[in-house]
């Protein structure tokens, strides 16, 4: 067993992307880790780290996790033995990276988590997320403003194991729970995926014999594939709710295709992360605030304007 570890973390070390330092810093670098590179979210939050650490004068080695924790693991530990100044990363699973994020603490090397939060790690620096608790209590709320005499629900949710996934869930349920006129009559995991959110939409209304209120989804495309479902079956009133404001999305509420998503500000979660890192390897010194969580909003056609990326809607 260990020595396919070795071999895994000598191929990751291979595969990780190296985006040069200045020559001045050429020896500072920082790593930063996302799930999974297939998605928009994170690719926004993996281009934001990047920007940051070049304003603070770090080299990044890119970590694409690739949606597999043995994957995102073996990264971690690549990073470890190359001697990186700090990590900064968004866990795929909480519970699966937990060991390698305790290696790099016990080895000396500062963690920040972004996005998804580890918490049985003793040491870890900071973490800056946004409260997705109250992310799913904001889908809730707005299901409740928008049906007050009542509706059906379906509801997918995030990957299993993923703390906003079960944070977002939970947000909703405490809004919807024990309110007899809001019932959800569906809910299973799409894991964050376009294809799933439209193939577990399509199977769960061909089961129904009156559509659903609303479709709410732990994500934008889980949201994404359930219109497409929704619109293959010439269904229409049906409101659909998203969550994380990518571009599409917005696109989307702006035309009509959704009825809203979720802002969560990745992009300053992930330059907060940076900063938060880079700060403490200059100075030693410990952030104020060990749990930094932003407040996500719902995006409306009504307020568009607050959506961090609404510049790159086309």
């Amino acid at each position: 067993m260990r020595k396919f570890s070795r071999r895994l973390v000598v191929a990751s070390a291979l595969a990780l992307s190296v985006i040069t330092a200045p020559a001045a810093y050429a020896e500072d670098q920082i790593l930063a880790s996302v799930p999974g590179l297939t998605f928009p979210f994170f690719v926004h939050m993996m281009n934001a780290f990047k920007a940051e650490a070049a304003k603070q004068g770090m080299g990044v080695i890119e970590s694409d996790g690739q949606v597999s924790s043995p994957k995102q693991t073996a990264d971690v530990e690549a990073a470890i033995t190359q001697g990186v100044k700090g990590i900064v990363i968004s866990p795929n699973e909480v519970d699966a990276m937990a060991p390698a994020l305790q290696q790099a603490v016990d080895a000396g090397i500062p963690v920040v988590t972004v996005d998804r939060r580890v918490e049985q790690v003793a040491g870890i620096l900071a973490h800056v997320g946004a409260d997705n608790v109250k992310g799913g209590e904001a889908q809730g709320n707005l299901i409740l403003s928008m049906f007050p005499d009542g509706a059906t629900i379906i509801n997918l949710q995030g990957q299993s194991g993923a703390s906003p996934a079960i944070d977002r869930n939970k947000g909703l349920h405490n809004v919807l729970d024990g309110k007899d006129k809001y019932k959800i009559v569906f809910e299973q995991t799409a894991g964050f995926d376009r294809a799933k959110g439209l193939s577990v939409t399509e199977a769960a209304l061909s089961g129904m014999a009156e559509p659903p209120k609303v479709i709410v989804a732990a994500n934008d495309d889980m949201a994404l594939g359930a219109m497409e479902a929704v619109k293959s079956r010439g269904l229409s009133g049906i409101a659909i709710i998203g969550f994380d404001a990518l571009p599409e999305a917005i696109a989307q509420v702006r035309d009509g295709g959704l009825t809203a998503t979720i802002e969560q500000f990745p992009g300053q979660q992930s330059a907060l992360g940076v900063q938060t890192l880079v700060d403490f390897i200059k100075t030693g010194k410990q952030p104020a605030e060990k749990v930094l969580l932003l407040t996500p909003v719902a995006v409306t056609k009504d307020n568009l304007n607050i959506a961090e990326r609404l510049g790159e809607v086309k």
